[in-house]
């Protein structure tokens, strides 16, 4: 067979390895410009992994809820919930801070007031934490691995001077 007309498929990933290249795809398209067909696709990828029994371990979960978290619809964000969730019960250290980020992003679709302050949002032409719960403490925040309520602001606010000298 000739260098021409043979045919290469690259092999397969396995899901976790596909998980963690889809995250990374997902911090990535954060980076640039909005890409909202993406996002659907890799959102899609995580719900038929999912569907089929594929998230499993801690990784997984994590993942999966980084994608889950940069969808577009509180539907996403539930699931970026549930899988942030599952990837701290099964021991990934790195899921509280996603897991809280992930409740606020649930709660600021739903039109309610975030948890921990984590999403900077535009209100009015400014950015800012919008409304945050005055009940939830630093200390539940720091139990989350979120930084106090007032270095999150003073983030929002720095954002905006950004936006301002641009």
């Amino acid at each position: 067979m000739s260098d021409d007309t043979a045919s290469w498929e690259a092999p397969s990933e396995a899901p976790d390895e596909e998980l963690e290249r889809l995250a990374r795809e997902t911090l990535e398209a954060q980076a640039g410009t909005a890409d909202p067909v993406g996002a659907r696709r890799r959102c899609q990828r995580v719900n038929d992994l999912y569907a089929a029994g594929k998230v499993e371990a801690a990784r997984d979960h994590f993942h999966a809820a980084w994608v889950m978290i940069c969808g577009e619809s509180q539907a996403h964000y539930s699931l970026a919930r549930m899988f942030a969730r599952r990837a701290t019960e099964l021991g990934e250290a790195r899921g509280w801070t996603l897991r809280a980020m992930a409740w606020d992003r649930w709660l600021v679709a739903g039109g309610k007031p975030q948890r921990f302050g984590t999403q900077i949002i535009k209100q009015h032409g400014l950015w800012s934490l919008g409304a945050v719960e005055p009940e939830v403490s630093d200390l539940e925040r720091a139990l989350f691995a979120v930084p106090p309520l007032y270095i999150q602001r003073q983030r929002a606010e720095q954002l905006q001077r950004q936006e301002g000298s641009a």
